[in-house]
């Protein structure tokens, strides 16, 4: 058996009605040798019943479920980083049927020595169709201030669908423990770092079933820490602190 180069990581709770025509695609469009960490917290998700009960479906996947030793959707992906031992790993969305062709883009690009391969839908050939405007205005807003003042080389920071590579997940140490925070907080850290980070283009379209987890006002608090520490990276010229250097190998920026 080809061990994977890729482990996708997909948080869940209660996407029964939505994960099989996910897994549907990621089956059809994925050639990267990888593997599924489905992370959920409790064993009566109806996420991990409809998979059991359509192997026809999922045929051919190599799928693993882990189980969240807490609550929420952040606790759901840190346990799937811990369980993961690809060379790259991705935070794929349980209800995202649209960017499963994407993924080998994704890893083709992190094989050019690309640490965190962002999935924007801020650049041509991405798009965001359906948010409510609250949520898109904040988003919008907070990438086109990275971007273009604080120099963020990404044009989607906010986006909690990205590619890591194994050194990003041994190295960096994860602070938040809020929602998709780390996401944004993993790609600050390492562009203080100086290490490479790209975007590929991605589509998303507002959920038409089930909850979505993203609590945009929430979290807002907990964005606007590494928010901040974008823009102390560029203006204050602020180095990687010690703990940063000893994980990340002293890297110097």
């Amino acid at each position: 058996m080809i061990p994977p180069r890729l482990d996708i990581v997909i948080p869940v709770y209660n996407e029964g009605s939505v994960i099989l025509e996910t897994l549907a695609e990621l089956r059809r469009l994925v050639l990267t040798p990888s593997r599924i960490l489905i992370c959920y917290d409790l064993p009566d998700d109806n996420t991990l019943s409809t998979i059991k009960a359509n192997p026809d479906r999922v045929e051919g996947l190599s799928i693993e479920f882990v189980r969240n030793p807490s609550r929420g959707p952040h606790a759901a992906v840190m346990a799937g980083f811990a369980a993961s031992r690809a060379p790259y790993v991705v935070m794929f969305p349980a209800d995202d049927d649209a960017n499963a062709d994407i993924l080998d883009l994704m890893v083709a690009k992190a094989d050019q020595g690309i640490d965190v391969v962002c999935a924007s839908r801020f650049i041509p050939g991405g798009c965001m169709v359906g948010c409510r405007w609250v949520k898109a205005a904040l988003v919008r807003t907070a990438a086109f201030t990275l971007y273009y003042v604080a120099r963020l080389p990404s044009r989607d920071a906010t986006n909690g669908f990205r590619l890591f590579s194994r050194r990003v997940i041994d190295c960096i140490e994860i602070e938040s423990d809020l929602g998709f925070c780390y996401s944004l907080e993993m790609l600050v850290k390492c562009h203080r770092l100086g290490w490479p980070i790209a975007d590929v283009p991605a589509q998303w379209f507002e959920r038409k079933q089930g909850a979505s987890r993203f609590h945009v006002l929430k979290w807002v608090p907990a964005y606007l820490r590494w928010y901040m520490y974008a823009f102390a990276t560029t203006f204050l010229r602020r180095p990687p602190s010690s703990v940063q250097r000893r994980l990340a190998g002293k890297t110097a920026i």
